[in-house]
């Protein structure tokens, strides 16, 4: 009975080979739109000197009219400012980008929320497009995003970007907070016009709304208490019985999360205890359990190895070695080395470790970007 382990993990990498084979639907697949209504693209930024050039210039180079780019500081501490102010200035950004000097942070708001809200009340287009700062884009995305906007009839398409992953904790890591992601909702046949509330997510990184059906739910105000806005947006397009559409657009958009290793875990623990239980049905005690609960499958990937270290059992040898082809599959899947696959132990161990401390914190204090946000409404930035 105990070879059936290593055979339940061969069965998973047939699965997991077969599932990244066949994503869809894919941004490809819609024509692009070179021309049709008014497009607001708003680009909420805070302490983004990193990103924010490569960022708004690819944007520039859409190649869809007509458009215009808001980008908005949100009281950032470094060189974001001045140098979207030097943008603004030159001569392909001039008469497309304006720049908004974020106001303070309003109570009961986090700040990507105040910052979207503030580009949005200057906003002249009949779309609206937020995106984030770490994005990088391709002239025919906007246009291929809005004849999806348009041939699927919803009220919110939101774009899967590729994950750049350039130093060694980004490819050892993003991997495998990806992979346990995506087994929750990696499934877009049906998390698209889902009826199902806690079934809906979207990426932050790109969403494409039509002005009325934004206005219709709120706005941006209707989710200004929480971290995890892109969630909560779609799930309050579902509860207003708006259709939401998400597809895979790797080869158009390409997203860089986090550059080092305290980001990567300082992001991704204000984002899974909070973000997590909203994708399980309302139970109480369902969603108090999942933060403390979402670790465990990583015990699926430390064990084994850990039990070939220890005892030199060969099902538990020859389970490592189908794990090593599951994490190949992964990695290949999103665009990480391979070689990095052989450190899978180490990596879910790792992302344990990020998860329990996610849990820890829970909604009491989010640290994000300079601010640290706690319970109740209150900030305060260090």
């Amino acid at each position: 009975m105990i070879w059936l382990i290593p055979a339940a993990y061969a069965c998973l990498l047939v699965a997991v080979i077969y599932r990244f084979s066949h994503l869809r639907p894919q941004l490809h697949d819609y024509a692009p739109t070179p021309t049709g209504p008014m497009v607001s693209i708003i680009v909420p930024a805070r302490n983004e000197a990193d990103n924010i050039e490569a960022c708004v210039r690819s944007v520039l180079t859409t190649a869809y009219e007509p458009f215009e780019l808001i980008a908005v500081d949100d009281r950032s501490t470094d060189e974001t400012a001045a140098i979207l102010e030097r943008l603004a200035q030159s001569h392909e950004a001039r008469g497309r980008l304006r720049v908004v000097r974020g106001e303070d942070l309003q109570p009961g708001w986090y700040g990507k929320p105040w910052a979207i809200e503030q580009g949005y009340r200057i906003a002249r287009g009949e779309l609206l497009l937020f995106t984030d700062a770490d994005t990088d884009h391709t002239p025919e995305l906007l246009s291929r995003a809005v004849a999806a906007l348009r041939k699927e009839r919803v009220g919110l398409v939101s774009v899967l970007s590729r994950q750049a992953m350039v130093s060694f904790w980004e490819r050892l890591l993003q991997p495998q907070v990806l992979f346990a992601l995506a087994s929750r909702a990696g499934n877009l046949e049906r998390i698209n016009r889902t009826r199902t509330v806690w079934n809906a997510v979207a990426s932050g990184q790109y969403i494409l709304t039509t002005r009325a059906d934004y206005e219709a739910i709120g706005r941006h105000a209707s989710v200004r208490d929480t971290v995890v806005e892109d969630l909560a947006l779609a799930q309050t397009y579902v509860r207003h019985g708006l259709d939401i559409f998400l597809v895979h657009g790797v080869e158009y958009m390409t997203t860089r999360m986090y550059r080092s290793l305290g980001a990567i875990v300082e992001g991704w623990s204000k984002n899974l205890a909070l973000g997590v239980p909203q994708m399980f049905p309302p139970l109480p005690l369902v969603r108090r359990a999942a933060p403390w609960t979402m670790w465990l499958p990583s015990l699926a990937w430390i064990v084994p190895p850990a039990l070939w270290a220890l005892y030199g059992w060969p099902w538990a040898a020859l389970t490592t070695l189908v794990s090593v082809g599951i994490w190949m599959a992964v990695h290949h899947a999103v665009g990480a080395p391979l070689r990095y696959a052989l450190l899978y132990p180490l990596g879910a161990a790792l992302v344990a470790y990020i998860m329990l401390r996610s849990a820890w914190r829970g909604p009491g204090k989010v640290e994000w970007r300079g601010r640290i946000y706690t319970e109740g409404g209150g900030v305060t930035t260090p």
